[in-house]
């Protein structure tokens, strides 16, 4: 006999009940929470009930598409790949939810024979079909929250949009999921017990625009996490591979090299969310935590940091460390207002697309919308300020550098001055300060500070290993880089970035395996084929260099390569054709033009190109102190007093 787990809203009972009793005249065993005794652990009672049905029939109405136990036990269904909806008053489904047939009972009054009675209990039969032969287009279900091991013959672990199914599998009270994690628990799991991904949040809402707040609050709790120094917590991008498919909870562990995964779920209704959090051990697939929050949308920030508390409680019994250092853990930056708040996430989450200037653009019209409605919200401030940068560094015409470079470095000032333990904000204003007024002595005391603040983080780190490297502190460069590549393994802009501060130590031959490790994670990443080509022209391999450039996507990065490559050759025709063509794109890359006249032996032209670049402001020039293709120029006067007025070491920038 097949089980039906039957969801409906409180006011739709009475046919509910008809429905049950239909169903059972049909022939299928019928569980409803009806049939809890009293006394009864009643939210336990359901999960199980959900848990072991063959199908969950879900009935929809006006007022069952609002409730969010309806929704949730839907989510559950969905997720479980069992779900049968059924709308009793023709409301359709709500978004998410819109892919399934959906069998209608409009017109069904409660006689056992109706048509659409049959065609439900049709739908639960092939369900249940499917169930019982372990058809593997299905998926799995998830592990119980208590900790038990899977049974034999299941699964070792849940599939990634399976860890984690709505408030139906996180019924204990705040609490009680850390006490049972540590009675299953033990000590010295992993050689990397400390260690833990966060992955992007489920959007459970109904809409699928909405995965812009789903995906922002994952990112700020994972960076709450990353505040707590006992924990080693993976970066975004790596963590963010995942999302979309399904994978093995174990595969993603073993791939990221954590010991756990912490996944979630976000629901938003008008000003209430609820977020459902758990912790899964990255060995077994096993669920050992997890717990529900709810906020209004004034109070959301403080989500954050009550998972990333719970967490870091749960992770102790393995890891040690201060677990009541709540101040370590606290809300950074954050706003009360929740229409600041939306405009932020909206903003970032187009930053992060990274799809061209109408994108990033568009991102800053919204973070300065959410300055509008808050101007104290210290983390949009410090996200604009990135957000001009990268307008400045991809699509500002020269004689815009300036005046967007300084907007930039006030924001990050304002985003300090409003929270002074904001590291993102700390290293936005060095970065800015280096690349965009080209003064790396005044950057030199923000990117330092950001180290202490967020050492945990890994952009923060790539952020100052790049800015060291390019002043001659290699080891310290070496140091911060190690561990962001740990904490990002899956990033190839990280792997790029560690190739890039080996060449800056002219280690050229250890440059290389980090830019191919880079390009096989994105062969379309710019940039690197360049680096690799610069590498090799270094080592003295010519014909690898031609090649290396010839596949760059960078047109500036090819000819410039190309220019001084096959200058080297001795092929005068194709390197003044590539110069030519370096020469018509202007002064936005006065840079490498001077690089390519300092290796034809130019210069006096190099020299001049330099100057000009620095009135205009051009990034280039954080290159300049030790870039080997600039080498002819180490002892020009002119030369070392452009390296004085960027602010770099003058004195050891000669044997650079």
């Amino acid at each position: 006999m097949s089980t039906v787990f039957l969801s409906y809203c409180r006011s739709d009972q009475a046919e509910a009940a008809r429905l049950a009793a239909a169903l059972t005249d049909a022939g299928l065993d019928v569980w409803w929470d009806h049939l809890i005794e009293g006394g009864a652990a009643y939210a336990k009672r359901i999960e199980s009930a959900l848990e072991g049905a063959d199908a969950v029939v879900v009935l929809w109405s006006a007022r069952a598409i609002e409730s969010d136990w309806v929704l949730d036990e839907a989510a559950r269904g969905r997720e479980l790949r069992k779900l049968v909806p059924a709308s009793l008053d023709g409301t359709p489904s709500p978004l998410g939810f819109r892919q399934y047939q959906t069998v209608d009972l409009t017109r069904w009054r409660g006689d056992g024979d109706a048509a659409s009675v049959d065609a439900l209990a049709r739908a639960v039969a092939a369900i249940a079909t499917m169930t019982a032969s372990g058809d593997p287009a299905r998926g799995v279900s998830a592990t119980r929250i208590t900790g038990e091991r899977p049974s034999a013959g299941a699964p070792r672990s849940p599939a990634r949009r399976q860890l984690l199914i709505g408030a139906i599998s996180a019924v204990p009270l705040a609490g009680a999921g850390v006490l049972a994690w540590r009675h299953f628990g033990g000590r010295g799991t992993t050689a990397a017990g400390n260690s833990v991904a966060v992955l992007p949040f489920d959007n459970l809402s109904g809409d699928a625009e909405q995965k812009y707040f789903s995906d922002g609050l994952s990112e700020e709790v994972r960076a709450t996490l990353a505040r707590n120094l006992a924990l080693q917590v993976m970066a975004k991008s790596s963590s963010s591979r995942f999302e979309d498919g399904d994978y093995d909870a174990t595969e993603i562990a073993s791939e990221l090299g954590v010991a756990f995964l912490l996944d979630g779920s976000v629901r938003r209704q008008g000003n209430a969310v609820r977020v459902v959090a758990e912790l899964v051990d990255g060995r077994s697939g096993v669920r050992r935590w997890t717990d529900t929050f709810d906020h209004q949308l004034t109070d959301v920030f403080a989500v954050q940091s009550e998972i990333a508390y719970a967490v870091a409680d749960a992770l102790s019994a393995f890891v040690g460390g201060n677990r009541d250092d709540r101040e370590s853990l606290a809300a950074v930056g954050g706003t009360r207002n929740p229409i600041a708040l939306d405009a932020y996430l909206r903003g970032r989450a187009l930053y992060d697309l990274s799809t061209g200037e109408d994108t990033d653009r568009a991102a800053l019209r919204l973070l300065e919308l959410a300055l509008e409605n808050d101007p104290g919200f210290a983390s949009a401030h410090a996200a604009r300020a990135r957000t001009l940068t990268a307008i400045a560094n991809e699509h500002g015409k020269i004689e815009e550098l300036l005046p967007l470079y300084a907007e930039a470095v006030a924001a990050a000032e304002r985003a300090i001055a409003l929270a002074p333990m904001l590291a993102e904000a700390h290293s936005t204003l060095g970065f800015t300060l280096f690349q965009g007024r080209l003064d790396a002595r005044a950057a030199r005391a923000p990117f330092e500070r950001s180290v202490q603040l967020g050492a945990g983080e890994a952009t923060v780190l790539a952020r100052f290993a790049q800015y060291a490297a390019r002043c001659g502190r290699h080891d310290d460069a070496a140091r911060a880089m190690a561990p962001a590549r740990v904490r990002d393994p899956l990033n190839p802009l990280i792997h790029r970035a560690a190739g890039g501060i080996a060449y800056a130590a002219r280690r050229f031959e250890d440059s290389l395996a980090p830019l191919r490790e880079a390009l096989s994670m994105n062969p379309k990443l710019s940039h690197a084929n360049a680096a690799i080509g610069d590498a090799l022209l270094n080592l003295g391999d010519l014909d690898g260099a031609l090649e290396a450039y010839g596949q760059e996507r960078n047109g500036d990065m090819r000819r410039t390569g190309l220019a001084i490559a096959h200058h080297r050759a001795g092929d005068a025709a194709a390197a003044a054709q590539a110069l030519d063509e370096l020469r018509a794109t202007g002064d936005r890359v006065l840079y490498q033009q001077a690089q390519v006249a300092a290796q034809h032996g130019r210069g006096g032209d190099a020299l001049d190109a330099l100057e000009r670049a620095r009135r205009l402001g051009d990034s280039g020039l954080i290159y300049s102190r030790n870039d080997p293709f600039l080498d002819p120029l180490r002892r020009e006067p002119r030369f070392v007093a452009l390296l004085d007025g960027l602010g770099f070491d003058a004195s050891t920038a000669a044997s650079a």
